[in-house]
């Protein structure tokens, strides 16, 4: 995790996101870091046709294996049919 002024517009990104249907599932997936479209001197993630603020409160990785590592910490091992980046 890191603040906002580690990233650029046009970065791919990881980060750990929960099944809002189902909290006990969770999984890695890819995100763009882009520019806020409602606030446009701050960046968001844009994962499912959403954006997200992108802000301290969530963990954001560089690399897959830096995500994964964190999932394994978390949740435990991690198969790589889960991974839908």
């Amino acid at each position: 995790m890191a603040s906002n002024e580690s990233y650029q517009p046009g970065q791919i990104v990881y980060i750990i996101i929960r099944n809002p249907h189902a909290q006990d599932v969770a999984n890695i997936q890819e995100a763009a870091v882009v520019q806020n479209p409602d606030e446009p001197d701050q960046l968001a993630l844009f994962i499912h046709e959403t954006y997200y603020p992108l802000t301290d409160e969530v963990a954001v990785y560089s690399t897959v294996n830096e995500a994964e590592y964190a999932y394994q910490e978390v949740f435990g091992l991690i198969e790589m049919e889960n991974y839908d980046g």
